[in-house]
């Protein structure tokens, strides 16, 4: 592997505390604790960043996000911390999207105007439903009165705004949806994340599983979306996002992109190349055992070098996500791997209907999409 041009850098910052775990979350939060400080948290935060400054030198960060967890448990200054830290001491874009998770319950108008004070210019709020019933099946610890004040709040502070809503919930019905599409529209958010409700692994809804919609219903309301969000002007350019003219997400871009990021907090995931590998860095999950690690410069729990066999499966993993799918040149740009690799898949996949590799570009059929798995495992 011999890159010329590495890719683009982004920074998460994980921030890894809810008020409470909700039922259906995988990811790594946990409730919030009086043993640990968010100011010596912080700290840490900034401490692990600045033992990857040698790593990432030289490299100008793009985005930054913050998020968990539930980021917004955090006072503004804390945030402005970290990114105060990083101007100082890193090469950063002048115009660099800035996004910060938020839920409603733990957010309010005060603390948006300082987020957007010390630096914060696009924010995500977790709504999941307006559903007050359904938010009690999900286990939130908001009502939906003070989910539509947050978003009315973050609207009147914030020129870029995304609002993730799940479907398929628990017994939950397309008028229940067509509802949540409508009370959301009328604030017109820059940026929508809908996610169909998954049942993962080490969650409440594993041990205790719910009666979701069938296959059909979960397809008539991921139609209704769609129809929807086009109707109100939304482009859908990713399986689960749908962005207004120019507002599509530039971190998570950089993900589907197959660009880098570096991630520093608990848990945290990061993807770095060089000229000649890619690895993938996990920080330590529990964040006692993270900020003891960290304070004696061993915050990495596990190190991988990509192996070149498993570039192109990584490589499409991210980038037939996206709608419009890739340039070809983009495949040896990001893996320094000819496409020629991979010409007999492509040619497979297109025979099958599934992609569509004409006119310079890589991308899924609407039917591929419906069978992304199964186009990814020609990858394999």
């Amino acid at each position: 592997m011999s890159l010329s041009h590495l890719p683009p850098l982004s920074l998460y910052v994980h921030i890894p505390w809810c008020v409470k775990k909700c039922f259906y979350c995988d990811f790594n939060s946990h409730p919030l604790r009086s043993d640990v400080s968010p100011k010596d948290y912080t700290n840490t935060l900034i401490r692990d960043l600045e033992q990857h400054l040698g790593q990432i030198k030289d490299r100008e960060i793009q985005t930054i996000f913050f998020g968990g967890g539930t980021p917004s448990v955090f006072e503004p200054d804390l945030i402005g911390t970290v990114i105060d830290y990083v101007k100082e001491n890193c090469l950063i874009r002048t115009d660099a999207e800035i996004t910060l998770e938020a839920n409603p319950g733990v957010s309010d108008r005060i603390k948006f105007e300082g987020y957007r004070r010390v630096g914060v210019n696009r924010l995500s709020i977790g709504v999941q439903t307006t559903n007050d019933q359904l938010l009690k099946k999900l286990g939130r610890v908001h009502a939906s009165a003070e989910a539509i004040e947050t978003i009315s709040d973050a609207k009147s502070i914030f020129e870029n705004i995304n609002i993730d809503l799940m479907f398929a919930l628990p017994e939950q019905g397309l008028g229940e949806l067509k509802t949540d599409l409508s009370r959301v529209l009328e604030f017109a958010p820059e940026h929508l994340s809908i996610y169909q409700l998954t049942i993962e692994p080490n969650t409440w809804f594993f041990r205790y599983p719910p009666k979701l919609p069938d296959d059909d219903l979960a397809s008539e309301m991921q139609f209704e979306i769609e129809s929807v969000a086009h109707e109100h002007g939304y482009k859908q350019y990713e399986v689960s996002a749908f962005a207004k003219l120019g507002r599509q997400c530039s971190h998570n871009m950089n993900y589907w992109e197959f660009g880098d990021y570096l991630g520093v907090g608990a848990g945290a995931h990061s993807k770095i190349t060089t000229s000649n590998s890619v690895t993938r860095l996990v920080k330590h999950k529990q964040p006692k055992r993270y900020m003891e690690a960290v304070a004696i410069g061993d915050s990495v729990s596990s190190n991988q070098i990509v192996t070149s066999e498993s570039l192109p499966f990584e490589f499409f993993m991210n980038a037939l996500r996206l709608n419009g799918g890739v340039p070809r040149s983009l495949f040896e740009k990001r893996t320094a791997l000819p496409i020629d690799i991979v010409e007999s898949q492509l040619v497979a996949l297109e025979r099958r209907g599934l992609m569509n590799v004409s006119e310079g570009f890589i991308r899924t059929t609407p039917l591929g999409m419906r069978f992304l798995n199964e186009v990814l495992q020609e990858f394999l």
